[in-house]
């Protein structure tokens, strides 16, 4: 086969060049004539024969996590890629952004006066249209490494109670930020799926995914969603909980990153045998104006958090009262998966476990779990096309 045959096509030969630079096989094999017939040919077909998601695609297809904390991104064929607090430092002059991710949540409360580092999710959903899409298109951009021939496919986690106008926001966002077409698919459904329950078959599962901004639960069966309950309190309440607390009981008034690293450090749900631990905090004392450090304990810690901890349990509770006889007693033999970066508060599931009497298991990865059912979707679209709950084709 000559050069000159070659040269029409040039996504053709860059598709074929990118092949044999990833696949040793294909490298061995590419002095043979009819394997580069082949592959030519398959260029064209390959599209009909596995799906829209396809491992030979010109476009790096992507699952997003976005969430209301952290931002996690997995590329079809390669994982996990990207994880990143959903933070955006910008300058308030020309609004151009100065840091996204872990550079950009080291700013909250420490910028200058020109300069603003906020969250563009609050709740769950998009608060910030213009920084959600800015920090959208920085995290594509990353991923994609500047080597994409074509924009990407994305799958979207999103809150199951959002309204449609929330839906279609995040659709537009992403849009914006560079993706040519956008599927959702409700966080509980993909922390399922990331989770390994079997979502698939006729057997009652359920899942509560505790993130930032929001707390999901829900019971799944074939692919849907029979029941689901969204309440907007989760991690980020627990953690005002904290502060509220620390400034009511002992005058001390601290920041977001510190109440958040006093609810890892010594946060607790329950009473557990890691008891009398203790921390340090420091603040800005409210009766003489001036710097302090007071030792708080984890029992303060547990009580602080109890009023937000019970709106969770609560939504629990009525999830299982409204749930049918039979999928009751699925989720009563296989018990309750808990998900989402809450799900990692000491003694939670023994809390749950308690209140409801069933048994609560924790995902062996709850921060990944969305991003892992994205993936998975990815991986297995024509088997799992059933569990979107919106689309938008072409932007």
């Amino acid at each position: 086969m000559t050069q000159k045959r070659f040269r029409g096509d040039k996504l053709t030969r860059r598709l074929l060049q990118n092949i044999l630079e990833s696949t040793s096989i294909a490298v061995g094999l590419a002095s043979n004539t009819h394997f580069v017939k082949y592959v030519l040919h398959s260029s064209c077909e390959a599209k009909k024969a596995v799906g829209p998601f396809n491992r030979f695609s010109l476009s790096r297809d992507m699952g997003i996590d976005l969430g209301t904390a952290n931002t996690l991104v997995y590329v079809s064929g390669k994982g996990i890629v990207l994880q990143e607090p959903s933070v955006v430092a910008i300058d308030r002059d020309n609004r151009v952004p100065l840091a996204v991710g872990e550079d950009a949540k080291k700013m909250l409360g420490r910028t200058p006066g020109n300069v603003t580092a906020l969250r563009p999710l609050r709740d769950g959903v998009i608060a910030d249209f213009d920084t959600a899409e800015l920090m959208l298109k920085h995290f594509i951009r990353r991923v994609n490494e500047g080597s994409a021939l074509m924009p990407p496919r994305i799958v979207i986690g999103i809150p199951s109670g959002v309204t449609g106008v929330e839906r279609r926001a995040v659709m537009e966002a992403a849009a914006q930020a560079g993706a040519r077409d956008v599927y959702l698919i409700d966080e509980p459904v993909a922390a399922a799926i990331g989770a390994g329950l079997p979502v698939a078959e006729p057997t009652g599962n359920m899942v509560i995914d505790i993130g930032g901004g929001t707390t999901e639960v829900a019971v799944l069966s074939l692919q849907g969603t029979v029941l689901s309950e969204s309440v907007r309190v989760a991690g980020d309440e627990l953690s005002e909980s904290i502060a509220q607390y620390m400034k009511k009981v002992h005058n001390l008034v601290i920041g977001e990153r510190t109440a958040e690293e006093i609810k890892i450090q010594i946060g607790s749900a329950y009473p557990t045998t890691e008891d009398d631990l203790i921390m340090e905090v420091r603040g800005l004392h409210l009766l003489s104006g001036l710097p302090r450090t007071v030792t708080v304990k984890d029992g303060e810690i547990r009580e602080s958090m109890s009023e937000p901890l019970s709106v969770i349990v609560e939504a629990v509770k009525r999830t299982l009262e409204r749930t049918p006889p039979e999928l009751a007693a699925d989720i009563i033999d296989r018990g309750i998966m808990l998900a989402g970066g809450g799900a990692l508060l000491r003694g939670l599931d023994t809390l749950i476990s308690h209140e409801t009497g069933i048994v609560v298991h924790v995902a062996a990865d709850p921060l990944s779990c969305v991003v892992l059912g994205t993936g998975r979707v990815l991986e297995n679209f024509k088997q799992l096309e059933r569990v979107f709950s919106g689309r938008s084709r072409g932007l």
